[in-house]
């Protein structure tokens, strides 16, 4: 359904930095490094990282999250461990999440401009 996503960042290099680092993990990596913006994905760019003076203020509560797939439960600590070491904020340890179903894994970072993400694998 979705061909992008694209979020705005203060600090590109910070960003580029801690994104390289947790989608790194998941096999994802920068396809598009630009001076204002950075695409990410395995084959082609699906996320993207845009230079913003004004992002998206952080809100807990706002429902925004970005879930990136992983290819097992071992990415996903990876995913998360990667993310704590780069600045992000554990929002959620790696771990079965049975209330989505019974073989959802997952774990979830606050990145350092306060986007909630996600790393998912299926073990169903």
């Amino acid at each position: 359904m979705l061909s992008h996503v694209s979020i705005g960042v203060r600090d590109l290099a910070a960003a580029r930095r801690f994104y390289d680092a947790v989608l790194g993990t998941l096999g994802y990596r920068c396809l598009y490094p630009m001076d204002e913006a950075a695409g990410y994905g395995a084959d082609t760019p699906q996320f993207w990282l845009n230079a913003s003076p004004s992002p998206v203020p952080p809100d807990p509560h706002s429902g925004l999250h970005i879930c990136f797939d992983a290819a097992s439960e071992a990415a996903v600590q990876a995913f998360h461990a990667a993310g704590l070491a780069h600045g992000g904020t554990d929002n959620g340890k790696p771990g079965l999440r049975p209330e989505y179903h019974a073989g959802y894994y997952a774990a979830f970072l606050i990145d350092p401009d306060g986007y909630r993400i996600e790393a998912y694998f299926n073990k169903g």
